[in-house]
């Protein structure tokens, strides 16, 4: 069966056409828009009509590219700008208007399970059980477990809603630091009041920020996914590349070839959520995964037809 899944954050918007058999996933297409559909929801609630056009803008694109390849099924999952915005109607309603189908506000704990399941796909099961970290735009969800999920939690930690709520600055002052570190610290005990965060026997992350993060500890000249997939990541690593971008201003950022240009001004306070997970968590690693929540759309996509 041919699928597409669509993955709308709070940063960015994904595109996954895959042939499922088998439970097995055939990659067809994947990309990727920086959309900033949270644009200032974690200040107003509400949805800026700039972030809805370029996200619909978006969508108009995916349209076309779904409709050529022949899907027979689509799924379009939105996450935690499109759970927190009390406008969310409009984007909804322009959404079907395109591609005809109903969007899905999944709820945190939806959005963790389908991270699990597209994270660990490749991953050898004697080496659970796995602790998934997603560092969204918006949130941070967190599962464990082995085969399946055990415990799920998501949290209000996201790159785009730090950096919105504490980055003022640009590089930011210690003292923004520091506000940003207490608050992802409550939201990682938080989560620990659900989640068995220091029994994994394996971390694997997730998403933009972590793939950025294993890119520069890989030195690598361009964003590589392959080079990414499956690299193991110190935590020695994590916490000196997590230093360096909070020192960088945005034109140093912007001047790392690997460095995705919507990202430049989030990555900072997504690598220190990621630094603060691993302290938290104690791994001494971390496995960076280019396969997640998208890919946990498109097998579920087949297995419930």
């Amino acid at each position: 069966m041919r699928v597409a899944a669509i993955d709308c954050g709070t940063n960015s918007i994904r595109l996954l056409i895959a042939d499922v058999e088998s439970n097995k996933l055939r990659e067809v297409v994947r990309d990727m828009e920086i959309v900033r559909l949270g644009q200032g929801v974690d200040k107003t609630g509400e949805f800026h009509p700039d972030a809805i056009k370029r996200t619909l803008a978006a969508v108009d694109k995916y349209a076309a590219k779904i409709a050529r390849r022949g899907v027979e099924k689509i799924r379009f999952c939105a996450t935690s700008a499109t759970r927190d915005a009390t406008n969310r109607a409009l984007f909804i309603d322009g959404v079907r208007e395109r591609l005809g189908i109903d969007v899905e506000v999944i709820s945190g704990v939806e959005e963790a399970e389908l991270s699990f399941i597209g994270a660990i796909q490749e991953l050898d099961p004697k080496s659970g059980p796995f602790l998934v970290v997603d560092i969204g735009g918006g949130s941070t969800e967190f599962v464990f477990g082995n085969s399946r999920v055990e415990a799920a939690k998501s949290v209000n930690i996201g790159c785009v809603r730090m950096s919105e709520r504490h980055f003022t600055n640009d590089p930011p002052t210690t003292s923004q630091i520091e506000m940003a570190r207490a608050d992802i610290q409550k939201a990682i005990a938080q989560a620990a009041t659900i989640i068995p965060i220091t029994k994994a026997k394996t971390l694997v992350a997730v998403a933009g920020t972590a793939t950025t993060v294993a890119a520069a500890a890989l030195d690598l000249d361009v964003y590589d996914r392959y080079s990414i997939h499956l690299s193991r990541i110190s935590s020695s690593q994590v916490h000196k590349v997590s230093e360096i971008f909070l020192a960088m201003d945005r034109d140093e950022r912007s001047n790392l070839g690997y460095m995705h240009p919507g990202r430049v001004d989030v990555i900072a306070a997504g690598a220190l959520v990621l630094s603060e997970v691993m302290k938290a968590t104690a791994a001494t690693q971390f496995i960076a995964s280019e396969t997640d929540i998208l890919d946990g759309i498109a097998l579920l996509i087949a297995s419930t037809s």
